[in-house]
């Protein structure tokens, strides 16, 4: 009964796509198959570069421009083969920014007829994230990338092949095209590429950027080769102007000089801000280099004077350098700098109230900055070279799926580090005995999306970044969760550079982590290597399926008889007994019961293989995270499928374990 429910609701999907687009996905056979794609997108006039980014899940660089009048950008994707349904796909997210008509309606719109969804009645809901895919193709060999491509009212197969430098005969044979004169506006076709197309994006401008005219002064006094200037200035005007000038800058010098002479820190709320600012007089360091702000845009963007020095002095003023941060900091490009003051007015003097947790190398307080919620990590000035780690790594990489730094403030007798705030907390608080932690338990779809979140981030700094990190302490605790329940990598305090040799990774290092998490060739040579994050990754895939933690102590015939055994090894050996997803029953005594079955039995016996994979005590025959990604993708959207089988709206279940 259920295969033949299945097979309904996949014939119904097919008509979908028969019915919604004139082109349907490039059929495939080979579910191994992963390429590079292009799709080429005209965006509408309120989607700037951060909201295609965040439409498409690609980073900046992967977007390019036409360098003509068309408007069009290029999204780069990787595509792979479907093992359901055998076409041609990219996965991607979208949230929701209206109340107002149907997700189907919302999503089509946005992406100009290069999504597909595999559902259409659900109605939209601002911040609801809609998981759907993208029209993509791999090619024969022929060519190097096909391109995704809307036929306009102004194209041709002749105007296409002229535009894209290729031949209409490539196009036709791409496409199955008999007759080139007989084309559909508004369908999808493939245009066969050897080379990446367009120009790199202009970061600095709006999509798309057009040249803006130049308006013409109303006076100029200064160029005698201007014909149009005939008209002569009044002297009155100008010497008015200067004395008006004059004026403002003796008020700006007066203004000055009075805050200079007033103490940022002559006073403080509490005793302990007193404390502080007595022992510290002054001694915050603001790194040299005036080029670079550590915080991205979205921090930034609109009030950049917020997040500036607000002690009264000028930049160019000498400040101390604190003892504990030494000499090698110069080096480091300059993030936000806070004060004390600042930092304990925002946390209420350090309450209680504020404390969210404690991290590997100091304690976590929540607190409002200029209006903007975040997280600070207070710690000892002994902890130097974890604070070190942090900035080095945080500064330099950006990714939606890390922990954004937003600044620091530091003395001689304590560090702090701002970061962007998380409101939903770590993962491990969802996990592991949510409702006496306040929490519902987290649906089936919700946990895939997190891990595929948390190994994006991990993707990132391991193949992405200039130079390569090991993350050195991937835990539930460390993945934390956005309002959406977005998941973002956290506290690089342990993250290490990857030094190549050979066809390996290692860095030869004191053993530092969690147990539990360990990797058998790190904790025996001490070897950090992106494996190494892998088997810690593998462990947290253990986590989101059983609900338990990494370290479980079982209990003997008396108390006093207890040991501790490791999450993995208790999994493999449910998986021994467990051959596949329908024999699964071994395995099914450690799914976590806070789901209450709702969840389907392939794609977490799927789950559990790779993170089987991920915990294989060589580390060769480990996958790299993005072998990882790809697959959480899958499954991911084979989930969604299931969860469509059953209700027709892929949050639906979701909101019953939630219990919206």
């Amino acid at each position: 009964m259920n295969y033949i429910v299945s097979l309904a609701c996949f014939l119904s999907l097919q008509i979908l796509y028969a019915h919604s687009y004139s082109t349907q996905p490039m059929n495939c056979t080979d579910t191994t198959r992963l390429c590079t794609s292009y799709l080429a997108f005209k965006p509408q006039e309120n989607q700037s570069l951060a909201v295609i980014q965040s439409m498409f899940d690609v980073l900046p660089q992967d977007v390019t421009i036409e360098d003509n009048d068309h408007g069009y950008i290029f999204i780069k994707k990787n595509c792979s083969c479907l093992f359901t349904t055998k076409v041609y796909a990219s996965n991607s997210t979208f949230t929701v920014k209206s109340n107002e008509g149907y997700v189907y309606d919302i999503v089509i719109n946005a992406y100009d007829g290069l999504a597909f969804l595999p559902n259409t009645t659900r109605p939209a809901k601002v911040g609801a994230v809609i998981s759907l895919r993208l029209f993509c193709g791999c090619s024969n060999g022929l060519w190097n990338y096909l391109m995704s491509y809307v036929m306009r009212e102004e194209d041709t197969v002749e105007s296409l092949s002229s535009r894209f430098g290729v031949s209409m005969d490539s196009i036709e044979s791409v496409n199955g095209i008999g007759n080139p004169d007989n084309v559909t506006v508004g369908a999808l076709y493939y245009i066969p590429l050897n080379s990446v197309p367009g120009e790199p994006y202009p970061l600095e401008t709006g999509i798309p950027p057009s040249p803006a005219p130049v308006p013409e002064p109303a006076f100029d006094t200064f160029s005698a080769n201007t014909p149009k200037n005939k008209a002569h200035v009044p002297y009155g005007w100008i010497i008015g102007g200067l004395g008006f000038g004059l004026a403002l800058i003796i008020l700006c010098i007066a203004i000055c000089v009075c805050l200079k002479s007033s103490s940022c820190f002559s006073k403080a709320k509490s005793d302990h801000a007193k404390d502080c600012n007595d022992k510290i007089s002054h001694k915050f360091q603001i790194l040299r280099k005036p080029s670079f702000c550590c915080a991205s845009g979205r921090y930034m963007s609109g009030k950049s004077g917020d997040w500036k020095q607000t002690n009264g002095e000028s930049s160019s003023h000498h400040i101390t350098i604190p003892k504990a941060l030494g000499t090698d900091m110069l080096d480091m490009e300059k993030p936000v700098v806070f004060t004390c003051e600042e930092i304990i007015s925002a946390t209420d003097g350090f309450s209680d109230a504020t404390l969210t947790g404690h991290g590997t190398y100091g304690s976590v307080y929540y607190g409002h900055l200029h209006d903007q919620e975040v997280s600070i990590k207070r710690m000892t000035a002994t902890k130097t070279k974890e604070f070190m780690a942090e900035m080095k790594v945080l500064c330099k990489v950006h990714h939606t799926n890390l922990v954004e730094l937003i600044g620091y403030a530091a003395s001689d007798d304590e560090l702090f580090l701002i970061y962007e705030y998380a409101q939903k907390g770590s993962l491990k608080s969802h996990l592991h005995d949510p409702q006496n932690r306040g929490h519902t338990p987290l649906s089936w779809i919700m946990r895939v999306q997190i891990a595929l979140d948390a190994a994006r981030g991990l993707e990132y700094i391991h193949e992405h970044t200039k130079t390569h990190y090991v993350h050195r302490d991937i835990k539930t605790s460390n993945i934390l969760l956005d309002g959406s329940f977005r998941a973002k990598i956290s506290d690089f305090g342990l993250a290490k550079l990857v030094g190549k040799r050979g066809e390996g990774e290692t860095t030869a290092t004191k053993v530092v982590g969690t147990f539990g998490y360990l990797a058998p060739e790190y904790l025996s040579d001490g070897l950090a290597t992106t494996k190494s994050d892998v088997y810690a990754f593998g462990v947290v895939l253990f986590e989101i399926i059983s609900g338990k933690e990494a370290i479980i102590r079982t209990e003997g015939a008396a108390t006093k008889n207890s040991e501790r055994r490791s999450l993995a090894s208790i999994m493999l050996a449910a998986l021994r007994n467990s051959p596949d997803s329908m024999s699964m029953s071994s395995l099914k005594d450690y799914i976590d019961r806070n789901m209450m079955g709702l969840y389907p039995h392939d794609c977490v016996f799927k789950m559990a293989m790779l993170a089987k994979q991920c915990v294989d005590e060589d580390p060769i025959l480990r996958p790299d995270m993005k072998q990882v990604v790809i697959s959480l993708s899958q499954i991911l959207l084979s989930s969604i499928e299931w969860e469509a089988t059953l209700a027709g709206n892929s949050q639906v279940f979701s909101g019953l374990v939630q219990g919206r």
